[in-house]
């Protein structure tokens, strides 16, 4: 499952219609139910704001609204779209200004999926995966050599005389890691492991 983290905002015209679409990372409902409130309040004098969110790791909630347009021409085209990208918590809303041109059920099944599947492609995706995390004290030109290393994700780092990191590295990677680290001619005589955690680091 892939989630984002910064909201993302965009528009896209069709048959003179204004499609705007914003995406947003939620974790609860109630979250939800704000944005979608202060979404009507400033989009007041919309046509339609139509919506599809889920929730969970296993996508165990999910819900979606037409506002007004024919039945699943809106929310369910949506919906298909954050799931077909394997997405969760994560909450689209689209805005519509009628353009004076009827754009029959096809065209607003189309339009619709256009408009998040736009948005989807602005967005920076996330996994979320079980990690061994770490503490290294290394010295600055040893830090360079570990901030390039792939399978490394750097969690915190405290520059002082020498450099203090935090990292991570995934659970099935971790047997090997003192040998990852030599080969890229890094000590590791402080190296501590602190506990095993999930973190959401960028996808591939």
């Amino acid at each position: 499952m892939y989630k984002i983290i910064d909201s993302v905002e965009n528009t896209i015209t069709i048959q003179k219609s204004e499609f705007i679409t914003h995406i947003y990372r939620v974790n609860s409902i109630e979250e939800i139910n704000s944005i979608l409130e202060e979404t009507r309040k400033k989009y007041y004098d919309a046509t339609h704001n139509c919506y599809a969110y889920i929730l969970g790791e296993n996508q165990d909630i999910q819900k979606c609204s037409d506002d007004g347009e024919p039945q699943k021409t809106a929310g369910a085209p949506m919906m298909n779209v954050l799931k077909q990208n394997d997405m969760t918590n994560i909450l689209a809303i689209v805005t519509r200004y009628f353009g004076g041109i009827l754009l029959g059920a096809g065209g607003l099944i189309r339009a619709y999926s256009s408009a998040v599947s736009e948005a989807l492609k602005l967005c920076k995706r996330y996994v979320t995966k079980e990690v061994s995390l770490y503490m290294l004290t290394t010295s600055y030109s040893s830090y360079n050599n570990l901030i390039n290393i792939k399978d490394i994700n750097i969690i915190d780092s405290s520059f002082t005389n020498d450099v203090i990191i935090t990292f991570g590295i995934a659970k099935e990677k971790e047997n090997g890691l003192e040998e990852l680290l030599y080969k890229n001619k890094i000590d590791v005589t402080s190296l501590k492991k602190i506990q095993e955690s999930l973190i959401e680091i960028p996808a591939e």
